[in-house]
């Protein structure tokens, strides 16, 4: 019911076909048990300039992602083999692929189940059925980050605060010159709450600076991906994100 719904509801509103040099042709793993859904995803995706592959459980898309190297990865939650969730954990412990960004989608509308793939590193999360044309929104919008830092220059300086640096071009955050591996959301709350050190971010406020959409999320999926970033500084010993309670968050003295 819900593939045919997504099905009509493309094909009665066409995806516009800009194109834009920094994402176009770059290649999208779509995973998902239902072939219908991985049709129509890839149909939009194709209309919007991107090349995809596919795969139909959690097995074959560790194996995809290794062979076809994709840009980005749509994620379907509940598949069988290996869900999801599984999938995300692997990739973001695969050394060589930590920054591919991974946009969950499931039939779930839980926002436990939107909190717990959040914390696990997706980057976004779509219930479904769900527009493809807000996907496709999504992913130009993850991949305009990637590309830009993949294309810098270096020329930027790196923002300072303390002993918190982050190079604002390449997408990369230093503790004492140790490397904190994050995803493309994850460093643009931490270089929200950087360009205003001491001073409380509410979060609105990082939603609508960390989120290039600018689209409605709730309170907890913000706390999720904080809890992710407090996480990375406390394997380095350190915990510089400070909580203000019923208001937001504030970057500490970082000493």
């Amino acid at each position: 019911m819900a593939a045919g719904k997504l099905f009509i509801t493309f094909r009665r509103s066409p995806i516009p076909t800009p194109r834009f040099p920094s994402d176009t042709m770059a290649k999208i793993l779509v995973v998902d048990d239902d072939a219908n859904i991985r049709e129509v995803v890839c149909f939009a995706l194709h209309k919007a300039g991107y090349e995809t592959c596919t795969a139909a459980d959690g097995r074959e898309a560790i194996s995809r992602f290794h062979s076809e190297r994709p840009a980005l990865v749509v994620l379907d939650i509940l598949m069988p083999e290996m869900d999801g969730t599984e999938v995300c954990r692997l990739l973001r412990a695969d050394l060589r692929a930590p920054q591919v960004p991974i946009i969950f989608v499931s039939s779930k509308d839980d926002e436990v189940d939107r909190i717990v793939g959040l914390e696990l590193g997706g980057d976004d999360y779509l219930s479904k059925p769900f527009s493809p044309r807000e996907l496709v929104a999504r992913v130009r919008a993850i991949l305009r980050r990637s590309a830009a830092a993949a294309h810098s220059s270096g020329a930027v300086p790196r923002l300072r605060h303390g002993r918190l640096s982050l190079d604002a071009e390449q997408y990369k955050a230093f503790w004492d010159e140790q490397e904190l591996v994050l995803t493309l959301t994850e460093f643009g709350i931490l270089r929200t709450l950087i360009e205003r050190p001491g001073k409380v971010c509410s979060r609105d406020h990082l939603m609508n600076q960390a989120y290039e959409l600018h689209r409605i999320v709730s309170d907890r999926t913000i706390d999720s991906h904080v809890r992710r970033v407090r996480g990375k500084f406390a394997s380095l010993g350190a915990d510089p994100v400070e909580t203000m309670h019923g208001v937001g968050y504030k970057l500490g003295p970082c000493t």
